[in-house]
């Protein structure tokens, strides 16, 4: 048997990278996948992909940032499907890159607002639907920088440090409740937006050099954590922070 059969999946920033990799794997192991995200058509996609390969999936458009979205995004899963067992907030961005003193407001309150509050509104919505269905599992996409902190980024650092602390607080409130929640830290990953393309070459090998391990990760290797987290494997696990970085954090 499947480790997700029967069960009833959203995943947030679905539509390429960690998010794709996760949908499609929850998907490969029986759960329905719900795949959020504002990119339509590559979201789509991947739901294309999905129910190419036998699953259930649907597509819902919807920004992070919107507690409005976030509520339609559950209600529509819901209705589709029946319930709500698992949800993965992985939506996020990586904002501007200016010391504190010259970063951007604006730029501060986009981020905020997608890595941090984005994450506050999906549970918001989806914990009530998740005690109605007996219980569940939130896996809350942090990072290695939700830990230590890194020069320029003081919105994305400040953001996922308030994800893991959300994370732990929410956990102990619900843990008596068959609702487990836990924060995934990965380190730099190579996605769409990480990859020799978009950094080049010499981008791409200074990230590297980062981290023991001598590479980077990949989404894959992200998303084979979450399928743990979100399956009954890891069912004493709650109010956890798992880096998956290359060594990263142990120097």
């Amino acid at each position: 048997m499947k480790q997700l059969e029967n069960k009833v999946s959203i995943v947030t920033g679905a539509a390429a990278g960690i998010g794709k990799a996760t949908a499609l794997l929850l998907a490969k192991e029986g759960a329905k996948v719900v795949v959020s995200d504002i990119a339509e058509d590559e979201g789509k996609k991947v739901v294309n992909d999905i129910e190419n390969n036998g699953g259930k999936a649907l597509f819902v458009k919807a920004d992070t940032s919107r507690p409005k979205d976030h509520e339609k995004l559950v209600q529509k899963t819901v209705h589709e499907f029946g319930q709500l067992d698992i949800a993965i907030n992985n939506a996020g961005i990586g904002g501007p890159q200016e010391p504190v003193g010259e970063y951007p407001v604006d730029g501060w309150d986009n981020v905020i607002g997608i890595n941090l509050s984005g994450v506050f509104y999906g549970m918001n919505q989806q914990i009530p639907a998740m005690l109605d269905s007996g219980g569940g599992s939130i896996i809350n996409m942090a990072s290695i920088l939700g830990s230590v902190g890194t020069p320029g980024a003081a919105g994305y650092v400040a953001a996922k440090h308030g994800v893991v602390g959300l994370t732990k607080g929410a956990s102990l409130e619900y843990a008596a409740q068959n609702i487990r929640i836990n924060a995934i830290g990965p380190g730099y990953i190579y996605t769409n937006l990480v990859n020799e393309e978009t950094m080049g070459k010499e981008g791409i090998k200074s990230l590297e050099k980062l981290h023991p391990m001598g590479r980077l990760g990949e989404a894959e290797e992200v998303a084979q954590l979450v399928l743990w987290l979100a399956s009954d494997q890891s069912s004493f696990v709650t109010g956890s922070y798992y880096p998956v970085d290359g060594g990263y954090l142990a120097q």
